[in-house]
Order: structure tokens, then C-alpha cells, then sequence
């Protein structure tokens, strides 16, 4: 049986081979997707029963973490169709058939289409309303982030209950990218993250109840109890999987380059290797922390949820602080793409400002700690 661990190796060339075209162009590294297909990798997280490895929370992070180490943009892509199709496993649609099976293997890509302009970050509170129909109902969106926009083929797709009362009372959909009423506003052009096609969607849909997925306003639930765990453990492996490649080249090149005059390299130089000692303090403290926090995922106790806010705000962060130096030590060489650290240092600055931002999670977690209601 051919492990996880082959399976990615298998794909890995493939992936590392393009990233750099694919960021340079901000295109959608198709190569890089078909490979995962390829090995059976974008059934991950997916069970058995629907041709998925279900693989845990911890080899969730170790995969994701090991692809953002070769292509960022690589990495959110395959993140977010495994959110999206955890949600599909938990909760399936009724006339969803073959759907699960599809993902996983690889004949269908999936994205969330969560985040609109009006509730910004805080992509659980979805201002759109759906309407109800003879057959089901109508869906007026307009999605201000969709990763895979123009690529995926099926969205998961968030909007008010036709009763709701309040923004919490929300329904997810599934809805098929191809068909009439939806457009991609927008082709991407950001700082990182350049080829994961994260752009606005404007859906005017008309839905059938059956591709409702759950029961009736129990989106909110979904996204919280589904959605939240397995895209923060994601997110977190990602920004540390971008912080250790970009630490790692920087160590190889202050290790090898010399400063002749003194016959000496950088890394001889005391205030460098203090740099670089506290950056990987940094990084794997907190890759302990994703860890941990994995395994409290796969057997949930009291302190899970904490965990999970805490997780991706402070590994986010934690990113943050290592690529930074790892251009600080590497210098000129490392701002001028020589070194291999310019894409991993911008990659690592979608993290927190991801949505739940890093400063929305933070008061979560402080919400949780004192005692508080989170919404």
C-alpha cells in the first residue's frame, strides 16, 4: 500500500518545478493540482468509503506543511478543497451522489465561497439572504475572496436561511462553478499567494433544497464545528511550512557565503547566528504547538476550541517573525530572489489576514479564556 508519504513524494518535483513560473505569472499552477490528483492526494482527509486515505488531523499538517515548503500558492489551493470537502463529507447534499467519490479522486476540485464585502473577515456571518423559490431557492451573492475561482468546479457556497433572524441562522450550498449566474469579477494580482486564483464571485443562482448541505440553518454550525478546525490547522501548516523553507535557505546561505577580505562566511558573524538560533526557536515551538493541537482535534476535549483560535493566529505571527529573518540575515541577496526566500516571505503575509484574521482570533481566544461568549 503506498503511504502518504510517497504519495507526496511522488508529487513534490512536480510542484517545485513550477512555483516559481506560476507566481511570477499569478497563474494557476494546474501542473501542481494534477500531480496531487494524480497520487490520490486530494482525497486526503476524505474516508475510505468515499476513495479518500483518511488521513488525521496530524498528517493533515505534515502534507500541507510539506507542499507550502515547494508552492504557497500550491498549498491554499489544496486546503481549501479539503475544507470544502470535509464540510461535503460531514453534512452531504441529497442529490450530492457521487460528489464525495469525485474529490477524492481528483476528477473535481472544490473551493468555499464564504467571505462577502459586508461582514468582511468574519466569513461566518454571511449578509446575503437566500429567497425561496417554487423548488428551492434563489442566491444574490457577491463572494469578496474565492480561492480557485476560476478553476474549481464546485463551490461551497454560504448564505442567510430564508427565515434567518439573525446572522448566525445561515445555510451552505452547494453549487456547480459552470452554469449561468456566476462570474469571476476579478483576475488576482496580490503581494503572495499569487497563483491560487483567490478572486471576487458574483452568483445570482437558482439552488435546489437538495444541495443544501445540513439542515436548515445549521450553516453557521458547519462552519464552526467543520470548516473552523480543519482550515485553522491548515492555515497554521501552511504559514509554517512557508516560515521553514524560507529559514532553512537562509541558513544554507549564510553558512556558504564568504566575506573574503576576511576569510571568514556571514554565519562566523556572532549577530547572525543569534538571529538565526531565535528563528528556529520560533519555528519549531510552534510547530509543536500545531502538533499538539492536531491531536486535540483527532480526541476533542474542553480546551479544543481554544487551541484551534490560538493555533492559526499564533503560527500565522510566528511566520511572520522567522521569514522576516530570514531576509534580515540573508540581506541584499535574499530582496534580490537570489537566495529562494522572496516567495516564502510573501506567501507567509496572507496568513493573518486571513480570514479569521490573526487579531480577530486573538480576542476569540482571550474571549475563551475569560470565561466569555464567543458570538
Amino acid at each position: 500500500m503506498t503511504t502518504i508519504a510517497e504519495r507526496l513524494e511522488s508529487a513534490l518535483p512536480v510542484i517545485a518545478a513550477g512555483a516559481d513560473a506560476a507566481d511570477a505569472d499569478a497563474k494557476f499552477p494546474t501542473s501542481s493540482i494534477e500531480a496531487l490528483a494524480g497520487t490520490g492526494l486530494l482525497g486526503l482527509t476524505l474516508p475510505p468509503t468515499a476513495g479518500g486515505l483518511g488521513a488525521s488531523p496530524s498528517e493533515l499538517v505534515d502534507t500541507l506543511a510539506t507542499v507550502a515548503g515547494e508552492c504557497g500558492s500550491t498549498s491554499m489551493i489544496y486546503l481549501m478543497h479539503l475544507s470544502a470537502a470535509m464540510v461535503l463529507a460531514a453534512a452531504p447534499p441529497a442529490d450530492g451522489g457521487s460528489v464525495l467519490a469525485d474529490l477524492a479522486r481528483g476528477d473535481k476540485l472544490a473551493t468555499l465561497a464564504f467571505s462577502e464585502k459586508g461582514s468582511r473577515s468574519h466569513f461566518w456571518a454571511p449578509v446575503s439572504r437566500a429567497v425561496r423559490t417554487g423548488s428551492g431557492v434563489h442566491i444574490d451573492a457577491h463572494k469578496s475572496w474565492v480561492t480557485s475561482a476560476s478553476e474549481a468546479d464546485l463551490y461551497v457556497v454560504s448564505t442567510l436561511a430564508p427565515d434567518a433572524s439573525g446572522p448566525n441562522e445561515s445555510n451552505l450550498y452547494l453549487v456547480d462553478r459552470v452554469g449561468t449566474g456566476i462570474s469571476v469579477a476579478a483576475r488576482f494580482d496580490g503581494l503572495g499567494m499569487r497563483a491560487n486564483d483567490s478572486a471576487p464571485v458574483d452568483l445570482s443562482v437558482d439552488v435546489a433544497d437538495s444541495a443544501r448541505l445540513g439542515d436548515d440553518a445549521a450553516g453557521f454550525g458547519l462552519m464552526m464545528e467543520v470548516v473552523l478546525p480543519w482550515f485553522s490547522l491548515g492555515n497554521a501548516a501552511v504559514t509554517l511550512g512557508l516560515a521553514r523553507s524560507a529559514i532553512e535557505r537562509a541558513i544554507g546561505h549564510v553558512s556558504g557565503a564568504k566575506l573574503e577580505h576576511l576569510d571568514s562566511s556571514l554565519a562566523d558573524l556572532p549577530t547572525i547566528r543569534a538571529y538565526v538560533a531565535k528563528a528556529w526557536a520560533d519555528l519549531v515551538a510552534h510547530e509543536a504547538m500545531l502538533r499538539e493541537t492536531a491531536r486535540s482535534v483527532e480526541q476533542p476535549g474542553d480546551g479544543t476550541v481554544l487551541a484551534v483560535l490560538a493555533t492559526k493566529a499564533a503560527c500565522n505571527e510566528a511566520a511572520l517573525r522567522v521569514t522576516e529573518t530570514a531576509l534580515r540575515v540573508t540581506g541584499g541577496a535574499g530582496f534580490s530572489k537570489q537566495v529562494g526566500i522572496d516567495r516564502p516571505y510573501r506567501d507567509a503575509r496572507a496568513g493573518f489576514v486571513m480570514a479569521p484574521t490573526s487579531d480577530a482570533l486573538f480576542d476569540f481566544a482571550g474571549r475563551a479564556l475569560c470565561g466569555m461568549d464567543l458570538f
